[in-house]
């Protein structure tokens, strides 16, 4: 008997992960063996659960969908991550690429086209759906190159620490969530602010908005401390 794609969906809507569910139980070769609604617990059940392939969505709450992939593929090299979004910017496809993403898929796709991309990641190949390729082709085309964001210069801590902190955490809760001093928080809160130009937590906000790290609304709100002021 062929052996089954085990597949972990992460993504912070339970609407659309019901959805997901419903298409992979019409597909006898694929086996659901978890759902993640943040990137960090997608790296937790990514290690303790060790699928074939994770479907990852881009913004979420706690770590964003490329830092997560970032992170499985240096941690699980053997694990596929196949982005599922509703974001299609020449930018955010080219970012989840470079951080080990197998493809992109938008999630206004027909069902066929994600079970023909999960096959094809399945089976070791690549896949990016029409409107993605479109994108890439036509940057291609006219010669750009991705240059190096601000962003892209930021460490692995400070995206963790711009991410928490743009989801509404202080810099007190920001500290308990990674086990780390309140000092060594507020150093890197410092540095990330500093190479991104920005200068209150309203620009931060901001920013992560604009740049698909967190989304609006913010799903599963009642979840998270709620936001303070000071």
């Amino acid at each position: 008997m062929e052996k089954k794609v085990r597949i972990l969906v992460c993504d912070d809507h339970a609407l659309f992960r019901e959805g997901i569910k419903a298409i992979l139980r019409n597909e006898p070769m694929f086996e659901l063996v978890g759902e993640a609604r943040n990137g960090r617990q997608a790296l937790e059940m990514a290690a303790s659960l060790n699928p074939d392939i994770v479907l990852m969505d881009i913004a979420m709450p706690d770590l964003s969908g490329y830092d997560a992939t970032r992170r499985i593929k240096q941690e699980h090299k053997h694990i596929s991550v196949l982005m599922l979004t509703m974001h299609d910017e020449e930018e955010l496809i080219a970012r989840c690429l470079d951080a080990g993403a197998s493809g992109y898929v938008l999630k206004d796709s027909p069902a066929g086209q994600l079970v023909y991309a999960i096959e094809t990641v399945a089976k070791g190949g690549k896949y990016l759906s029409p409107e993605a390729i479109k994108k890439v082709v036509n940057q291609y085309v006219a010669g750009a190159t991705r240059a190096e964001t601000r962003y892209d210069r930021l460490s692995e801590r400070e995206r963790e620490v711009l991410k928490l902190l743009a989801d509404g955490l202080t810099v007190k809760e920001v500290a308990a969530r990674l086990n780390l001093s309140v000092k060594t928080v507020d150093v890197h809160k410092y540095n990330l602010m500093r190479k991104l130009d920005i200068h209150d937590r309203a620009e931060l906000i901001k920013y992560a908005i604009q740049n698909k790290i967190i989304g609006l609304p913010l799903a599963d709100r009642s979840s998270l401390p709620r936001r303070k002021t000071s």
